[in-house]
């Protein structure tokens, strides 16, 4: 069975009145029309031209822009509702914070490092921030909270995109969040139904399956899902993630050839979200490009099969002339039915009318454009950064036996060793142009009267020479090593700062081949060495030698003001582990000490 949405109840709560609108507004349509409100478009430019071209052409429902600064977003939404035949939900990834929706906006902090200050209030100030930065641009509609479990270190999507490993903290944290963006009218969409974080692999570019058994997920990701749905959530994005479990389950047929995605499987989305869980509200799909969903059917069939088995939007064009053509071939050769079709239209409408969009005029939508900037990046939003960093760096190993302090005094000479990961991915563009975390730190501690100096790989020394030199000096690294007293008279504490990108196929630390130099921390009972991680807090699997381990979740200049506060003893450790970060190894709890 199909389950139709009841607008009277939550998460709509419609009166008569909004009722009325969106049943006039669905009957006001041509089909080109209802075809066209199913997608939700990337925007390529932001010309009054070309968003005028998406609303009158393509009647798109819906808009996931590219990044921008306040201003430029702001304009842009100034255009596209003004010009817009029915109001559009505008989305902005606040994942992190205000800085989801426009580039000068403000981060509060990546979900794990809120989730390691074991307190719902900043997951709640991050929603906030998020709302009050988003809506004063235009914006009605965040991509957020993630809502995963890290129950796989491996994972290197879901990473630092997580509050944590428990289900119990997820709900806090999330709930927490969904509070505070709705006090700015955003309605949040929880991602990625029905969860991630289970496989290694990464949606975007493999399949993915979430492997538990129903019992399992009823226990994790069903527990937090089915407490946001009682709370009141008003949209989920569907993940291109797979759950055999359920989908056997609700449909004794399904074969292993068979499993779908969630964002293609009516099991999954009518079956489980929509029946067993009660879910009454809006499902869009994640992107449609990723690869979890483009490599299981042809574009043709899954453009509307995604609506059949119960999204309401759908997350990009890859064309949006030959989407659209699919998307109505669909329906006129009965791959997508007339009651899906409607119940997605009035599904999407009814959000627009729980945001009261209906009684707006155009022009009224968004509040005045100078009174919106004023709010991006306020004093009292930027401070909670730093406050959030202050709470969750976490000191996960510390078995060296009177480390702490690190003083100019005890530890004059530093070496700051970079640790690399896979060049390029998600990551590396999205970090683009920003300060490396190990020059920030350098700077930060000569502040603080130590002696710093960066270590060169011997591999990016290598690569510097003419290539007929290349192939011996690659021999007299494998020949020569290095003594220990080269360290030990040189240099009087060591600190590797893991800086790996996320958004590759992993997120693993690549050691060079060369061995016996201070890229690889073999030194760890010659020279006094701490281990900091900036991105994964998962890096401990690759390094399970140090004594001394720190995660402190992004690279930042102020978490590494913070970071060295606490090193100094200026500051004590009190971030509580969100997750594993022994990763379930014997050996990352080993340290021989003396």
């Amino acid at each position: 069975m199909t389950h139709l949405v009841d607008l009277k109840k939550m998460p709509y709560n419609l009166d008569d009145e909004a009722i009325n609108w969106v049943e006039e507004t669905l009957a006001s349509m041509s089909l080109e029309e209802k075809i066209g409100q199913l997608f939700v478009n990337m925007g390529a430019s932001r010309t009054e031209e070309y968003l005028t071209e998406m609303v009158d052409k393509y009647h798109i429902g819906a808009v996931r822009y590219n990044p921008g600064t306040s201003e430029e977003v702001y304009d842009q939404n100034w255009i596209l509702q003004t010009k817009s035949k029915v109001p559009l939900l505008i989305a902005a990834n606040t994942e992190a914070g205000g800085n989801g929706a426009c580039t000068d906006g403000t981060e509060v902090g990546k979900e794990v490092k809120i989730g390691a200050t074991d307190n719902r209030r900043y997951a709640y100030e991050m929603g906030r921030v998020s709302g009050v930065e988003a809506a004063a641009i235009g914006c009605n509609w965040s991509f957020a909270p993630i809502v995963d479990l890290n129950r796989n270190w491996r994972n290197p999507i879901i990473s630092s995109r997580s509050w944590s490993d428990d289900a119990d903290r997820v709900l806090e944290m999330s709930l927490a969040y969904m509070e505070g963006i709705q006090e700015s009218g955003i309605l949040p969409a929880a991602k990625h139904f029905p969860g991630d974080g289970v496989d290694e692999r990464d949606q975007h570019l493999s399949f993915s399956v979430n492997s538990y058994s129903t019992k399992e997920w009823d226990a994790s990701f069903g527990k937090v899902y089915k407490g946001l749905i009682d709370a009141g959530l008003p949209s989920i994005m569907a993940g291109h993630i797979h759950l055999p479990s359920y989908e056997k389950e609700l449909d004794p047929t399904v074969t292993d050839n068979d499993i779908l995605p969630a964002t293609l499987s009516k099991p999954l989305l009518d079956g489980l979200l929509r029946g067993k869980l009660g879910f009454n509200g809006l499902v869009v799909t994640d992107a449609s490009h990723m690869l979890g969903m483009t490599s299981i059917m042809s574009r043709r069939e899954a453009v509307p099969t995604a609506i059949e088995a119960g999204c309401d939007l759908f997350l990009f064009y890859n064309d949006p002339d030959e989407d659209i053509a699919y998307m109505l071939e669909g329906y006129q050769k009965g791959i997508l039915s007339d009651d899906r079709l409607h119940d997605a239209l009035r599904r999407a409408l009814g959000l627009k009318a729980k945001l009261g969009l209906h009684k707006k005029a155009k022009t009224a939508i968004l509040p005045p454009k100078e009174e919106a900037l004023a709010k991006i990046g306020l004093p009292e939003n930027k401070a909670i950064f730093r406050e959030v960093a202050d709470q969750a760096i976490t000191l996960v190993k510390d078995k060296q036996k009177d480390l702490f302090p690190v003083t100019p005094e005890r530890y004059k000479r530093v070496l700051l060793v970079p640790i690399k990961g896979i060049e390029g991915g998600f990551g590396a563009m999205i970090n683009h142009g920003k300060p490396k975390s190990v020059d920030l730190l350098k700077e930060i501690l000569e502040e603080k009267g130590f002696e710093v100096s960066i270590w060169e790989a011997v591999e990016d020394k290598i690569k510097k020479l003419p290539p007929e030199e290349q192939f011996a000096a690659i021999r007299n690294v494998y020949a020569q090593k290095q003594s220990i007293a080269s360290l030990t008279e040189n240099y009087d504490l060591i600190i590797n700062l893991a800086d790996v990108n996320t958004g590759a196929t992993v997120q693993r630390i690549v050691w060079p081949a060369s061995k016996g130099t201070p890229d690889i921390p073999f030194y760890v009972h010659e020279v006094p060495t701490i281990f900091v991680s900036v991105q994964s807090p998962y890096h401990l699997a690759d390094v399970p030698q140090v004594g001394t381990y720190i995660n402190a979740y992004d690279g930042n200049r102020e978490t590494l003001e913070e970071l060295t506060k606490k090193l100094m003893g200026e500051s004590s450790f009190k971030g509580i582990d969100p997750v594993d970060a022994y990763c379930g190894l014997i050996d990352t709890h080993i340290w021989r000490s003396h």
